[in-house]
């Protein structure tokens, strides 16, 4: 799922990750402009809503009688099963063909939308956004992988690739504003059946792409379970607090070492933990994490802010997000142009500590600042971090041999989703005490985790 992680995904596309590869002899398909739009489409659908949602929280919170945590989960369910199954269903993707992949995530994941739709409680609600983050997990990498059989000459593919990333970022841009616009003239139930025409169109286009066999891929069951147990359960602990949330964190750190252990022993792990000897890698990730931190928890505190605390409407707030948004994909490739002249480092230090600087420049924001200030102010911290992520791809890729960059994308892009859907439970859970004082206290966790990452980079082992 990207924000400026399209630009991460896009650079670990041209190293033929495991769960895309295209096929020995792929069939020539009928018609490759309608696969990449197929792939594009899919992959912009799930974009959108790790983004849309936001902006529609206080409506679904007035309709289903939700407070802060059950907000919270809505958000939650479907970053964190996105995350953490993301490990896995390259793996399956590979196994089960990628057309088919495609066709089966993309289905549930209408399936799911509706039910989000026409969910009567708000654990319905969270229960379909857990399929649907589940779903989008499996669109991802079989997307990727549709793109690549569909254009086997290498310049082409190329192409293609950076018009399948450049649809995540499009989508991230448009996600806030459609999703004021949406909840404004028709419900908060329409950001869900939206999905449903999408979806639809995604499937028949999916008729003209070439079918995909499978193949046998190593699934790593113990751990991929080991993993959501621990990731749902400190979630829970964060969220709930109290006496459950105690013993939620109990059994998160039975699940963590369980998952440790599991991975130490493995043939085909889905986190090989020899990856983090590297200190590039752990920084990468760090970096990333991060990143995801301050851009995720902030962009579901501002979606409040505007309107429960501001008194705005969601379409109003939706368009507050639109300068952040709409120039990340342009920070993305400048970010490329600057690693390749300078080398990954600086950029990196300049993202973050513009990033950084952006979360403390917010610390001045109340309720009486002008709505327009505020959506000028979250500009830095967004550019910074757009600015850092393709730089900190390209370490993370150039730590890994070539026959791991697959899956050390995976581990790198789980991360920061993990991060973020962390973000956005204790970022909620502080600002449940007290709105304005919440936010500060995040916003100085957002600065101070961009801090140490900087300094951390500082000692990267780079080319320049």
């Amino acid at each position: 799922m990207a924000t400026d992680s399209t630009a991460e995904t896009l650079s670990a596309a041209h190293q033929a990750p495991a769960g895309t590869e295209e096929l020995v002899h792929p069939p020539a398909p009928s018609s490759p402009a309608l696969t990449l739009t197929a792939a594009l489409l899919g992959f912009a659908l799930i974009t959108l809503d790790a983004s849309v949602v936001n902006v529609a929280l206080p409506s679904i919170g007035a309709a289903l009688g939700a407070g802060m945590s059950g907000l919270q989960w809505v958000v939650d369910a479907y970053t964190l099963s996105f995350a953490a199954l993301m490990l896995s269903t390259g793996a399956f993707s590979d196994r089960a063909g990628a057309s088919r992949a495609y066709g089966i995530g993309i289905t549930v994941f209408t399936l799911a939308s509706v039910a989000c739709g026409l969910a009567p409680t708000l654990p319905v609600l969270v229960g379909a956004r857990v399929v649907q983050g589940a779903a989008a997990a499996v669109v991802l990498p079989a997307s990727l992988a549709l793109v690549r059989q569909a254009y086997p000459d290498a310049a082409k593919r190329a192409r293609a690739v950076a018009l399948w990333a450049a649809g995540g970022s499009v989508a991230v841009a448009l996600g806030p504003v459609a999703g004021g616009a949406l909840t404004t003239v028709w419900d908060w139930r329409g950001i869900f059946f939206i999905n449903v025409p999408l979806g639809a169109v995604a499937l028949t286009l999916l008729v003209r792409a070439p079918r995909s066999q499978g193949r046998p891929a190593p699934l790593d069951l113990p751990g991929q379970l080991a993993a959501v147990v621990a990731l749902t359960a400190v979630t829970f602990a964060v969220i709930e607090g109290g006496t459950a949330g105690v013993v939620s964190l109990v059994v998160a750190g039975v699940a963590g070492l369980a998952f440790v252990r599991v991975e130490a022993r493995q043939a085909h792990p889905v986190v090989p933990l020899e990856l983090f000897r590297s200190r590039n890698v752990t920084v990468a990730v760090a970096a990333g994490a991060a990143c995801s931190v301050a851009f995720y928890g902030l962009v579901f505190l501002f979606s409040l802010f505007f309107q429960q605390v501001q008194g705005h409407s969601a379409l109003y707030a939706g368009l507050m997000f639109l300068p952040m948004t709409g120039l990340i994909a342009v920070t993305n490739i400048a970010a490329g142009k600057l690693s390749g002249r300078f080398g990954p480092r600086l950029p990196m230090l300049l993202g973050q500590s513009l990033a950084a600087v952006g979360a403390l420049v917010l610390l001045y924001v109340d309720a009486s600042t002008p709505a327009g200030l505020v959506a000028a102010l979250l500009v830095p911290m967004a550019l910074g971090c757009a600015l850092t992520i393709p730089p900190l791809t390209a370490v993370m890729m150039d730590a890994v041999p070539s026959d791991r960059a697959g899956l050390a994308a995976g581990v790198l892009n789980s991360a920061r989703q993990v991060a973020g859907g962390l973000a956005i439970a204790a970022f909620g859970s502080l600002v449940a005490g007290g709105f304005e004082t919440g936010l500060r206290v995040s916003l100085a966790l957002s600065a101070g985790a961009l801090a140490v990452t900087a300094v951390a980079s500082v000692g990267l082992r780079v080319a320049r």
